[in-house]
């Protein structure tokens, strides 16, 4: 049998006195969430941009496009926002499958 505060000494302490139980709730922390942005250049090609946007962000042709025409006019776009591990993935499988197909492209996170 489990002993409540203030039980000692005074047998099973049922119906004897008030007790208070609390429940403390945990603070979940969300965690922080990162911008996955895509970086002009004047080499790799607008169809391969799309490519990527479809493949590695789940965009569709029309999203891809519209993502792609705005890197092209202001240098920058942004592909999606994630957690930091997904982002870093991200980021990772875009700068590899640029390199293994030779264009410069960037691809970098920041915290959103």
């Amino acid at each position: 049998m489990f002993r409540m505060q203030g039980d000692e000494g005074r047998g099973s302490g049922i119906g004897r006195g008030t007790e208070v139980i609390t429940r403390t709730k945990p603070k979940i922390k969300k965690p922080s969430l990162y911008r996955v942005l895509i970086l002009n250049d004047d080499y790799t090609p607008m169809e391969f941009v799309v490519h990527i946007l479809e493949r590695f962000f789940q965009k569709d042709r029309e999203a891809a496009t519209r993502i792609m025409l705005h890197v092209h006019n202001h240098g920058v776009g942004e592909c999606g926002v994630y957690t930091y591990e997904v982002a870093e993935t991200k980021v990772t499988q875009v700068m590899d499958f640029a390199r293994q197909h030779q264009h410069p492209l960037q691809c970098v996170m920041e915290k959103k």
